[in-house]
């Protein structure tokens, strides 16, 4: 077996997403060089702040700071489009540590939150691309923080335009009225606390408008947080 092993892994090497240089098994992550994630752009304080202006929900967080085409951009396409799942599950767990390190420097209690709820997909976008790789971040959340994700919460009533060359005003009216509210969740979820989760965010309209589904049904306190959010 560990011969078969050696020589699947001679043929088949497993590289880094990022560089394509092959990753020894002295690397702790199976998807980048160790050095490669290490280099990623964190968030800065300011970063959190314009964060903060740009959404409605009551507290944000979010861990890598991105510009379009750099490196962070290659793990979210292998995420979004490789069909690599477990990457999310990955970049959750990532994600819960960083919020718990985050949350007990500015006296956030996460363990007063009830639930995690990920930014659905529509049905079209779901079939095509076989998951949700929000559902998948919020699994590696889980397994950190060890709160509860439900994912038929809010649902996607209606197809939207990639947001990825809108202008700012376009995207909020590419979004209005996208999500409806689960209505067997009102008396389960008034007054709760819960966690929005994304993979990115830019203008923050799409997140923006899960929140208010969620707020103007619930009355929830809501913390919305992405793995990363991009710069300007």
């Amino acid at each position: 077996m560990k011969l078969l092993e050696n020589i699947l892994d001679f043929v088949f090497p497993n590289t880094s997403l990022i560089s394509d240089e092959r990753i020894d098994d002295c690397n702790t992550i199976d998807y980048v060089l160790d050095s490669e994630f290490e280099a990623l752009s964190r968030v800065s304080g300011k970063d959190l702040e314009d964060l903060q202006e740009k959404l409605i929900s009551d507290y944000s967080y979010s861990f890598i700071a991105f510009y379009e085409n750099d490196n962070f951009s290659n793990l979210i396409y292998h995420l979004k489009y490789g069909g690599m799942k477990n990457l999310g599950i990955f970049l959750g767990e990532i994600l819960g540590k960083e919020l718990i390190n985050h949350s007990s420097k500015y006296e956030i209690k996460l363990n007063e939150f009830d639930l995690i709820i990920p930014i659905p997909l529509y049905k079209t976008k779901l079939r095509e691309r076989g998951y949700n790789q929000s559902d998948y971040i919020c699994k590696g959340l889980n397994n950190i923080l060890k709160i509860e994700y439900k994912t038929d919460i809010i649902k996607r009533v209606r197809h939207t335009k990639s947001q990825t060359k809108l202008s700012r005003k376009r995207r909020i009216e590419n979004v209005k009225d996208a999500f409806v509210f689960n209505e067997k969740y009102y008396e389960e979820l008034k007054g709760k606390k819960v966690l929005v989760i994304d993979d990115v965010v830019t203008t923050g309209s799409t997140i923006n408008e899960a929140v208010k589904i969620i707020k103007e049904n619930t009355e929830s306190e809501v913390m919305a947080c992405t793995v990363a959010m991009a710069r300007d």
